[in-house]
């Protein structure tokens, strides 16, 4: 364990630092197994304790207060685009929005044990308008307990651990391989499993002009708001829009199954709606359609002054 140990010596707290602010920005890097190797390494005098932990919270909090300003400035956006490019399902952010609607800016100290949550919930805090100082003691704490626990199982498990690096090190440069392709297997099953939510989200769509058609000719299409609680408090939607609750059985027991039920959200891809509009399908409301491009290809319309007041949709 020789050249691991030196390494870890003489740039562990670099390599601590570097690696979680990566990962907390958002890339597929494993920050978690480095503090525990680095918090068994530690009990052996290999690493530096109060700096290593120092450089893990220094790591989470430049990378939370950078996605707390950029949801400050961008709002909405920047949660879409995290969205967009992330390697979760598409509706992340609707589930995070969930979360963090339950339970408000003190979720920050449990984030970053939640996959998906720690990346959007620090942009969701700047947002939904929580003040710089409450955010900042948080993610100090949260940064404090996640990289505290990491460290503190590398060191109660610091023979196991010690074990494992050095059977790391007598592979040489298997080891690399290794983590390397575990590392890509993480990334393919991830990205199967957000085609898998893709493809079965593939709905015939309908458009902002088709749905401006059917209001125009009378059918009084029922819109349906298929946003979270959270989502709906950030932005307004589209106005006689019908929130989708909690007993959908219930709601769907009162309409006309021949009715037009359009349903929008805010997430990419139109996933959520996708879903909503599947399950109103399901249920025998063959004229379901998730709305093409959402509630922002709604507002681009009205922007554009293509959306009448008359036009509004009812639900009665």
């Amino acid at each position: 364990m020789a050249q691991l140990s030196q390494l870890i010596h003489t740039y562990g707290v670099l390599i601590v630092f570097g690696t979680v602010l990566l990962e907390q920005i958002g890339l597929p890097i494993p920050a978690f197994p480095i503090l525990i190797i680095a918090g068994a390494l530690a009990v052996d005098g290999g690493a530096n304790w109060p700096l290593t932990l120092a450089a893990s919270v220094a790591g989470c909090l430049i990378s939370d207060y950078f996605w707390f300003r950029a949801g400050r400035h961008y709002g909405k956006r920047i949660l879409r685009l995290l969205c967009k490019i992330s390697l979760s399902p598409d509706s992340c952010v609707s589930q995070t929005e969930d979360n963090f609607g339950r339970w408000g800016a003190k979720s920050l100290v449990v984030a970053k044990f939640i996959p998906g949550f720690n990346t959007i919930a620090p942009p969701l805090a700047g947002a939904m308008g929580t003040s710089t100082s409450r955010f900042l003691w948080l993610s100090v704490a949260g940064g404090l307990l996640w990289s505290g626990v990491g460290m503190g199982l590398g060191a109660w498990f610091h023979d196991s651990v010690d074990d494992v690096i050095s059977w790391f090190e007598t592979l040489g440069s298997t080891a690399l391989m290794v983590v390397g392709a575990l590392l890509a297997v993480f990334v393919l099953l991830k990205y199967i499993e957000r085609k898998r939510n893709l493809g079965a989200a593939k709905l015939p769509r309908i458009s902002v002009d088709e749905l401006k058609a059917l209001l125009e000719a009378g059918h009084e299409p029922l819109i349906v708001d298929a946003r979270s609680v959270t989502a709906r408090g950030l932005e307004p939607g589209i106005p006689g829009a019908l929130v989708y609750g909690d007993e959908p059985a219930r709601l769907m027991a009162t309409l006309d199954r021949e009715r037009h039920i359009v349903v929008y959200c805010s997430c990419p891809n139109d996933v959520t709606a996708a879903q909503v509009a599947r399950e109103f399908l399901n249920n025998g409301f063959h004229r379901a359609r998730p709305l093409h491009g959402g509630l922002d290809a709604w507002n681009a319309h009205c922007a554009a002054g293509e959306a009448e007041v008359e036009l509004k949709p009812k639900v009665g």
